[in-house]
C-alpha cells in the first residue's frame, strides 16, 4: 500500500474547504459567545474511565484505545466532547449558579455513524449548565438555529422528541438489557409487527401507548392526538406540555415532533430536538436536555446543550466570496517591504508573486495590485 494513502472515511481537508470550515468556526463560536458562552479546549486524549463513565458508556464501541507509555494505564481518544465538558463544570470550574460553555475540535470515531461520514467529526458544541427550567432548553435550541443562520444554512426544520415519554410508558415493567434494545430499535424503525412481538406480555396501558408511539409523528396536532391515545401519566403530560411550549416559541423555521425517534434514548434525560435541512444527509444538529451527565464525576447538575460537525455543515452552508486580495511584485527593496507591511497591518492581505510563478494564486481574489509610481508604492484596482 502506498504511503500517501490514508484510512477508510479518513481525509486531509484541502485549501478551499479548510478555509471555508475556518470561517464557519469563527462564526459559531462568535455566535455562542454573543450568548455569553465561554471557550473551553478539553484535550483530545484521556483516562478510558473518564470517558466512557456514566453516559460515555454508550461511546465504547466508538472510542479508539491506547495504553499510556508513561503510566501504563488505558487511554481513549474522544469521541464525544460533552462528558469532557461535563467534567470540566464539575471539577475545574465548580461554579454555583449557570455556567455557559462552548467548544469546537475534532473528535475521532472508529467507524462512521453512517454511510459516507467521516471518522474524524470536527464538533462545535455549546452546553449550559446549572439550570433545570425550559428556559436553559430554549436558549439552546435558539442558539443553535442562530448558529445555522450565521452560516447561511436556510430551510430549517426542527424536529422534537422526548425521552420521558417512553420511560414512563416503561414504568414497572421489567425488561432485560437486549429486550430493551430490541424495543428502541423497534420504535426507532416504526416496526409495528415487531413492536406487537415484543410488548405481548406488557400491562395494557403500557401496550397500547408503546404502539401508538410510532404513528404519532407530524406536526403539532400530533400532541393533540399523543394526548388521547397515551396513558394520562404525569411525566407524559409533562413532556407534552413542554414539547408544545417549545414549539411555539421557534420563529424562522419549520417545526415537527417525533415521539418515537429514541436516537440518544440513553443519553438524553428530557426534551431533544435535531435540526434538518434540504441537502443534508441527515440532522445537522443534534440536542437536548441531558440532567445525568455530570452524576458520575460527583456534581449532578442540569444541563442542555447540542453539537454538530463543521465538516457536515460546510457541505450546506452558503458558500462565501473568496478574500478580495491585493496583489505585489517580490523585492528586496525597503520601501516595498515597508508598503507591503503597513498594507498586511492593516487587515490587508498581501500576496507577493514570486519570479516565474504569475498566475498561482487560487484561494484568493486579486481585484488590486501594488506598483511602484514615480518611486511610490501605491495600490492600483486591476
Amino acid at each position: 500500500m502506498s504511503a500517501w494513502v490514508l484510512p477508510d472515511h479518513i481525509a486531509d481537508v484541502l485549501p478551499s474547504e479548510a478555509r471555508r470550515i475556518e470561517e464557519l468556526r469563527r462564526e459559531l463560536l462568535d455566535t455562542a459567545r454573543g450568548y455569553g458562552y465561554e471557550l473551553v479546549m478539553p484535550p483530545l486524549l484521556e483516562h478510558l474511565e473518564s470517558l466512557l463513565t456514566g453516559t460515555g458508556e454508550a461511546l465504547d464501541l466508538q472510542t479508539f484505545k491506547l495504553v499510556d507509555q508513561l503510566s501504563g494505564r488505558m487511554m481513549g481518544l474522544r469521541a464525544d466532547t460533552t462528558p469532557q465538558v461535563a467534567r470540566i463544570d464539575a471539577h475545574l470550574l465548580n461554579r454555583q449558579g449557570v455556567t455557559r460553555l462552548c467548544y469546537c475540535g475534532p473528535v475521532l470515531h472508529t467507524r462512521p455513524d453512517r454511510p459516507h461520514a467521516t471518522r474524524e467529526p470536527l464538533q462545535f458544541g455549546a452546553e449550559i449548565f446549572g439550570h433545570a427550567g425550559l428556559e436553559a432548553d430554549l436558549e439552546a435550541l435558539m442558539l443553535a438555529l442562530d448558529c445555522l443562520r450565521a452560516s447561511s444554512v436556510t430551510q430549517l426544520t426542527v424536529d422534537m422528541a422526548d425521552a420521558r415519554i417512553v420511560r414512563a410508558l416503561l414504568e414497572g415493567v421489567a425488561l432485560a438489557a437486549p429486550a430493551l434494545a430490541a424495543l428502541h430499535a423497534a420504535l426507532a424503525a416504526k416496526d409495528g409487527s415487531a413492536l406487537r412481538q415484543l410488548t405481548r406480555d406488557f400491562p395494557a396501558a403500557a401496550r397500547e401507548g408503546l404502539l401508538a408511539l410510532p404513528s404519532l409523528y407530524g406536526d403539532a396536532g400530533v400532541l393533540d392526538r399523543a394526548r388521547q391515545l397515551l396513558p394520562d401519566r404525569p411525566a407524559v403530560r409533562q413532556a407534552l406540555e413542554q414539547l408544545r411550549w417549545l414549539g411555539s416559541q421557534i420563529t424562522g423555521a419549520s417545526v415537527s415532533y417525533d415521539l418515537a425517534d429514541l436516537r440518544g434514548y440513553a443519553y438524553y434525560s428530557g426534551a431533544r430536538f435535531a435540526i434538518y435541512t434540504p441537502g443534508a444527509s441527515d440532522a445537522l444538529v443534534r440536542g437536548g436536555r441531558y440532567d445525568e451527565v455530570g452524576a458520575v464525576f460527583g456534581r449532578n447538575r442540569p444541563a442542555v446543550g447540542f453539537s454538530l460537525d463543521l465538516k457536515e455543515l460546510v457541505g450546506v452552508a452558503a458558500r462565501r466570496p473568496l478574500k478580495a486580495a491585493i496583489r505585489a511584485p517580490w523585492g528586496e527593496s525597503a520601501s516595498l517591504r515597508a508598503a507591503i507591511a503597513a498594507l498586511r497591518g492593516r487587515g490587508e492581505t498581501v500576496v507577493c508573486v514570486l519570479p516565474g510563478h504569475d498566475s498561482e494564486l487560487d484561494e484568493f481574489e486579486c481585484d488590486r495590485e501594488l506598483v511602484d509610481a514615480a518611486g511610490i508604492w501605491a495600490v492600483k484596482s486591476l
